[in-house]
């Protein structure tokens, strides 16, 4: 993989960066937060490995800015800020994993790994369809009764998860390991949140609702009866 390293501390990046190489990466290792952003948004990137703390710009407005430049490279956040909070901020800004430092390597690279990696596409299905609502796999792109709903990254993933699994019931700890990669509750609202705001964008401005919550058990996408 192609990986970009943001990190201001340099004994932390030598580690980081020396233990990618070592797995057969490519690495690109900057310490200011600008510098940073500038090269996350030239792309090229398979995933970004991201500190909070950091001179010029800090990591939370790294990943505000790359989500609202609709870049959508996985984003790990690897800092010393862990606190419930922080964390929650990180991953409702489009954050995708968080490891608090300190950390072991092979935790990081059974993360990153986790992160970068993207479920194939069939060659022939590049859109799905519910009801009036249809997803383009390729162009990345969302509409429902032909009108274009923005998606940020993590809603599009979350959308696509369900709509493949049109008429499934599907848990938290479902969504939690399919669309974020946590094979583990962070004890956070990130799915009810992402639910809300997805339902607010596919669901709300129209006439039928397609998602649907089923009480104590979880979410399902299905055309209207």
């Amino acid at each position: 993989m192609k990986i970009l390293l943001v990190e201001d501390d340099a004994v932390t990046r030598d580690y980081v960066r020396s233990g990618l190489i070592g797995a057969g990466h490519g690495v690109d290792s900057v310490e200011d937060g600008i510098d940073g952003l500038a090269l996350a948004l030239r792309g090229g990137h398979d995933a970004i490995i991201l500190d909070r703390m950091l001179p010029g710009m800090d990591g939370l407005a790294i990943l505000k800015a790359m989500r609202a430049a609709d870049l959508s490279t996985p984003v790990l956040f690897l800092t010393a800020v862990g606190g419930l909070d922080d964390r929650v901020e990180g991953l409702e800004a489009g954050a995708d994993d968080y490891l608090a430092k300190p950390f072991a390597f092979s935790e990081l690279a059974a993360r990153l790994a986790a992160i970068a990696r993207r479920p194939s596409l069939v060659s022939e299905q590049t859109k799905l369809v519910v009801a009036d609502l249809e997803l383009d796999l390729i162009r990345r792109t969302a509409n429902r009764a032909g009108q274009q709903i923005e998606l940020l990254p993590k809603e599009f993933s979350l959308l696509e998860y369900l709509m493949r699994s049109e008429g499934r019931v599907l848990s938290r700890t479902m969504l939690l390991e399919h669309v974020w990669d946590f094979h583990f509750d962070p004890q956070t609202s990130v799915v009810e949140t992402h639910v809300s705001r997805l339902r607010a964008k596919i669901d709300k401005p129209f006439d039928s609702h397609l998602l649907h919550t089923v009480k104590n058990i979880g979410y399902s996408l299905r055309a209207p009866d």
